[in-house]
């Protein structure tokens, strides 16, 4: 899937697309480092001092010159300063920001920035807006095959970035239905989970959120087929967008985007009201 561009949606693309859009990203995070290099070396700086002016360690560093790493936007500002680049490093930031998604969630990355609402119902694991720093890096321990330290780090970093999403102005309309069972799942042990309930507790309490609880004993769902999110742009047009196993898809079509919209609504219907999934979510902490 493509990164949307002037005013169209990211399409679904064939599985070769994918790792081609992959091979990509890696191509520019590996620029950015040769170049971040060749100005590190030209102003006669080693990585140690470089580090120190940017508040990292001559690792991590490293890590970005050889391409293992993507430095947040604000250390490429600093060390476009530091360095007297004039520009060059600076001009790399949109490029690394869409680098740093696995290629199938690019697309809809970009549509968070520009989202005025989000509908999203969850049946596996919690909404990645919502995820603790401690939730994210057990899920992603326990991919398989195994994702090496620095992908975990590179993903845990874009992952927090997107919950901005929550302090943006205008605040964005989201709304999040969630399965009982994600809330039960304890994943990377009981401490992960009772911080992952508390701050679902928090977030709920914020006047854009609405979070809700599928319960298993629900003899009615109409969220049966899977997990799903509807985005609604600026300009009002929709888009629904599906993932599962590092594949995911994304229609425009307006016949699918209202239906899938109406289908969230019935769901929200059937499912726990806020005020209700709060409590709830409050009990299972107690049960812990």
């Amino acid at each position: 899937m493509t990164e949307e561009q002037a005013g169209t949606a990211p399409e679904p693309g064939p599985a070769d697309a994918g790792q081609a859009a992959d091979k990509s990203g890696q191509g520019v995070v590996a620029a950015f480092g040769q170049s971040l290099k060749t100005l590190r070396v030209r102003a006669g700086m080693e990585r140690e001092e470089l580090g120190r002016r940017l508040g990292y360690s001559a690792s991590s560093i490293a890590s970005f010159e050889q391409g293992r790493r993507i430095p947040p936007p604000r250390a490429i500002d600093r060390s476009d300063e530091v360095l007297d680049a004039g520009g060059l490093l600076a001009v790399w930031k949109e490029q690394l920001e869409k680098a740093q998604y696995p290629a199938f969630f690019q697309g809809m990355a970009q549509l968070e920035k520009q989202a005025i609402e989000l509908l999203m119902y969850d049946t596996m694991v919690v909404n990645g807006l919502l995820q603790t720093e401690e939730y994210m890096r057990a899920l992603l321990a326990m991919r398989r095959p195994p994702l090496d330290q620095e992908t975990i780090e590179q993903r845990v970093t874009a992952r927090l970035a997107r919950q901005d999403i929550f302090d943006r102005r205008p605040a964005p309309l989201l709304s999040f239905v969630m399965d009982e069972s994600v809330l039960r799942h304890r994943y990377g042990g009981k401490p992960v989970l009772r911080g992952q309930l508390e701050h679902l507790l928090l977030v709920g309490q914020r006047r854009n959120v609405e979070l809700q609880v599928m319960p298993t004993d629900c003899e009615d769902n109409a969220g049966v087929n899977g997990p799903f999110t509807v985005v609604t742009r600026k300009d009002g047009k929709k888009f629904l967008y599906v993932e599962a196993q590092n594949t995911s898809s994304m229609a425009t079509d307006p016949e699918q985007t209202v239906l899938a919209s109406a289908r969230y609504g019935i769901i929200r219907s059937q499912a726990l009201t806020p005020r209700e999934s709060l409590a709830f979510i409050e009990k299972l902490l107690g049960e812990l």
